[in-house]
Parts: structure tokens; C-alpha cells; sequence
């Protein structure tokens, strides 16, 4: 019993232990946030592989994230026999879902997957192979040439990602509704403009913006610190998305308890 309590003791100390690691590296990356004009070809170098590389993915799982998301909607009103009183309402309530919830999550999941496991394998690739140790030989602080411009890039691109997944996801709930129900355009929009809230976009930016900082702070933070060779960088790939992914739903959760809808 002693070894149980012992071990869990442990893992709560280790836990918060990286939770600080995590914490003073943002601290060294926002202390050269204002460089970023003069490195800014290393920021637009990694904006571009975390936005502009991830858009078709991003693009495809929004379509099917809108039209899933209407499939269920409707399903459950007509399993109730009410789709023609909810008609009116459902082309705003399939709007809430997605801004606030689906294409924020969904899109950081996506992100984590590709971006952050790319940025773990990638710096736990140069750390492993002492090209980090060189770069500190050099005199040049690998906070500010590895971890600002990946962590900048993120914060930045998430949001836009969002904005283009949120269009598209729109457009596939539409889609799904109009061959199955029979809605109309001016339906179905009408109500996505009636119900509509800048709160819900806010939201849903404020969610992405966040998520993104999270999984490049833990991409970059699981990367530096990799060791033990390929094995080590494999292990460290797959620890980067488990625990963007683990953080961005329970931050997800934080968000729905602290700023619910009205």
C-alpha cells in the first residue's frame, strides 16, 4: 500500500514538475517575442508549416465535421418526430456547435497530430544528434531560434485555420441538410444569421488561439528535452500529441465551465 501511495506520489510531483518546465519555457520564448521582425523569415518559415501546409486537411476535416454534426442534429429531432417545429432553429443551433466547440477542437486535434508531433520529432531529432548543443556553442539561444518562431507560428495560424474550418464545416452541415431534409438556402442561413453571435466566434477564436500555444509549447518542450537516440524520438513524437491531445480537451472543458453559452 505504502508503494501505491509512493508511486502515485511520484507521478502527481513529476506531473507538476513538467507543468513548470512547460511554464518557464513559454517565460524564455515571450521574453523574445520582440524579435519578432528581425527573425521574422524564421516565423513565416513555420507559419507556412503550420498554416499554409495544413489547410487541405484541415479543409477536408471541417467539411465532414459540418456534415456530421448535422447528420446528428437532425437525426435526434426527427427521431422525435419534431424536425418540422426545429427547422426554424436548426440551422443556428448546428452554427453554435461548430463555432465554439467542433472546429476549435477538432482542428487543434488535427494540429497537435501533424504539427506538434512534427515539432517534437524534429527538435528531439537535433537534440539526440547534439545539433542543439552546437547552436548553444555558437552562442545562439535555442529558445529564441527553435522555440519563438514555432511557438509565434501557432499562435498565430490556429485561429486562421479555425476561420477557414468553421466556412467549410458550415458548408458541409448545409449541404447534408439540404439533400436530406430539404432545406433551403434562405432556411438555413436565415437561422444561422438569426441566432448568430460574435460571442460564439469569439469563443471558438479565443479556444484555437490557446490550443495552439499549448501543443507548440509541449511540441518544443518534449523535442529539447528528448534523449536516447531513434527510440527516444519516436517515443517522444507520440508523447508530444498524447499530451497536446489530453490538454487541449481538459483546457476545452475549462473553457465550457468558465465561459458557458448563454
Amino acid at each position: 500500500m505504502t508503494n501505491f501511495f509512493a508511486r502515485i506520489g511520484r507521478a502527481v510531483l513529476g506531473l507538476f514538475a513538467e507543468i513548470g518546465a512547460v511554464a518557464m519555457l513559454l517565460a524564455r520564448v515571450i521574453r523574445y517575442v520582440p524579435r519578432i521582425v528581425r527573425d521574422r523569415h524564421l516565423v513565416i518559415e513555420q507559419m507556412g508549416i503550420v498554416g499554409a501546409d495544413s489547410l487541405p486537411l484541415v479543409i477536408l476535416i471541417g467539411s465532414f465535421t459540418g456534415a456530421i454534426a448535422a447528420l446528428q442534429a437532425t437525426n435526434l429531432f426527427d427521431k422525435f418526430n419534431l424536425i418540422a417545429i426545429a427547422r426554424p432553429f436548426i440551422g443556428g443551433s448546428i452554427a453554435t456547435v461548430i463555432f465554439t466547440e467542433l472546429t476549435p477542437v477538432l482542428t487543434a486535434l488535427v494540429i497537435a497530430g501533424r504539427v506538434g508531433g512534427a515539432i517534437a520529432a524534429q527538435l528531439g531529432t537535433m537534440a539526440v544528434s547534439e545539433q542543439i548543443d552546437a547552436l548553444e556553442m555558437m552562442a545562439i539561444d535555442k529558445n529564441r531560434y527553435l522555440g519563438m518562431p514555432r511557438v509565434v507560428a501557432a499562435l498565430t495560424m490556429m485561429p486562421i485555420l479555425a476561420v477557414f474550418s468553421n466556412v467549410v464545416a458550415l458548408a458541409g452541415a448545409f449541404v447534408l441538410t439540404m439533400l436530406k431534409f430539404d432545406f433551403s438556402p434562405t432556411l438555413f442561413f436565415d437561422s444561422v444569421q438569426r441566432f448568430f453571435s460574435l460571442a460564439e466566434i469569439a469563443t471558438g477564436l479565443g479556444k484555437s488561439f490557446t490550443f495552439g500555444g499549448v501543443t507548440s509549447l509541449i511540441g518544443c518542450y518534449v523535442g529539447m528535452s528528448t534523449t536516447g537516440g531513434a527510440e527516444g524520438v519516436g517515443q517522444s513524437t507520440v508523447r508530444a500529441f498524447t499530451l497536446s491531445a489530453a490538454s487541449i480537451l481538459i483546457l476545452d472543458a475549462l473553457f465550457g465551465y468558465m465561459i458557458p453559452l448563454n
